[in-house]
């Protein structure tokens, strides 16, 4: 396999330059060590997933070290074990070989204070020079590959883990890229629907902002093509959908990603919104950097929990929780992908932010004319109707919104299976109809 032999072929020249540096460093005469007297593997001809990014890339051989330092311990750990040396002197590990200890994994993590160590020794010049490579504006940076975890405030820079992404170590080791599952650390999950585009009855003035949404998940790469280093326009597209539950905002967000091939992921936010100080940032910045460069919709459904309006100071918690929504609405507003927010009540959100959406969508109820064809569309061909089953005066009669419509066939349908296939007559209905109205408190 053509990915595995080019991972043996990196960890190989990884191997060497591992063993000159600690010869060099720890020999009896202390000599200079240039670790690019070792050129790495070539990779010209080099099809695999590693190969291909290093290739496309552009990587010089100091980021392919770092690179593959940071796989090391997914595939290879046992190659690190060499900095577990012990500096007998102090009793205690080396620090310029940097690393952690896991939870769980016994190996050497590697930090950013290892990759330096191999890449300059104790050449402070150099040091500082390569210390660039975990710069925000670097590759590993921009593209989510790689960084620097840390979990303590204050530490110095180099001594955070260095992370390379899930996504990245599933793709060079398996050369295939795959949707990511949820979990605490990406608390989303694919949206998916059954449904076609034909299924979604909307009103003109909410197809046609729509619409627009459509042209620019298949449009954005030639807009930024062509006009991406226009310093007027954001990257990235932020679409808010208003109106009354069951509306079809969840549905036409599901529809969007089908239509256009782009996968959605609806945020769970009870698993992101946290009352712990920092947290609620924490989690949600996991799901933007793992989303920042892949090709995903974000949608936040009931988006008011997390993107509420800020309220007047008056103690130190209000003042933070301020901030808090200023973080995240600066953070959606800088994500360069698509990003999806639902809220039952506009009202509800940051005015300030509401501004920053290129498209606002009102959901509203759907009137007599979209009723008609959503009790048409939703009733299965072939269903047993009573004669006193009119469509027609069901969509002018009861103002049902389009989940209530959906809600009330099935329960029909349900009892008609309970009574032998028994007509579904008007009356039965009306019985769901107002088992529907019930829920939201109303009468018929």
């Amino acid at each position: 396999m053509n990915h595995i032999k080019s991972l043996e072929q990196e960890l190989d020249w990884f191997t060497r330059v591992v063993e000159a540096r600690l010869q060099s460093y720890f020999g009896e005469k202390k000599k200079a060590f240039d670790f690019k007297s070792m050129p790495p593997p070539g990779i010209k001809n080099d099809k695999s997933a590693y190969g291909t990014f290093v290739r496309e890339h552009e990587l010089d051989p100091a980021e392919r070290l770092v690179l593959i330092l940071s796989l090391t311990p997914h595939i290879k750990p046992n190659l690190l074990d060499v900095f577990f040396t012990k500096n007998t002197r102090y009793d205690r590990g080396f620090s310029e070989f940097g690393g952690l200890r896991g939870n769980s994994f016994s190996g050497f993590l590697p930090t950013g204070d290892t990759a330096l160590f191999l890449l300059a020794g104790d050449d402070l010049e150099l040091r500082i020079r390569y210390s660039t490579l975990f710069h925000p504006d670097h590759i590993f940076a921009t593209a989510s590959v790689l960084w620097l975890n840390h979990n303590e405030a204050g530490e110095p820079l180099p001594s955070g883990q260095l992370e390379l992404s899930q996504d990245y170590v599933e793709y060079f080791t398996t050369g295939a890229s795959r949707r990511p599952s949820f979990s605490l650390r990406f608390p989303a999950r694919r949206l998916d629907t059954s449904l076609r585009w034909e299924d979604l009855v909307l009103a003109p003035e909410t197809l046609e902002p729509v619409q627009e949404v459509i042209s620019w998940l298949k449009n954005s790469r030639l807009l930024q093509d062509r006009w991406g280093e226009n310093r007027h326009m954001k990257k990235g597209y932020r679409a808010l959908f208003y109106g009354p539950p069951g509306t079809g905002k969840t549905m036409t967000a599901g529809l969007l990603g089908k239509v256009t091939g782009i996968d959605v992921y609806r945020i769970d936010l009870s698993m992101v919104i946290s009352k712990f100080i920092g947290e609620t940032e924490k989690n949600l910045s996991r799901i933007f950097d793992r989303a920042e460069n892949k090709n995903w919709i974000l949608f936040f459904d009931e988006a008011d929990a997390l993107f509420g309006k800020r309220t007047e100071i008056g103690d130190a918690h209000d003042r933070y929780a301020n901030q808090e929504i200023s973080y995240l609405l600066q953070r959606v507003e800088d994500f360069p992908g698509t990003v999806l927010l639902a809220t039952n009540l506009k009202s509800n959100l940051d005015d300030a932010f509401i501004r920053r959406f290129q498209t606002v969508i009102h959901f509203p109820l759907p009137g007599r004319e979209e009723r008609h064809q959503l009790w048409r569309s939703a009733m299965p061909p072939g269903v047993n109707l009573s004669g006193d089953v009119d469509f027609e005066n069901l969509a002018a009669g009861f103002e049902l919104s389009g989940a209530s419509i959906v809600n009330t066939i099935q329960y029909c349908l349900l009892m008609s299976i309970g009574r032998n296939g028994e007509a579904i007559d008007r009356e039965l209905i009306v019985r769901g109809i107002r088992k529907e109205l019930q829920k939201e408190g109303k009468t018929l």
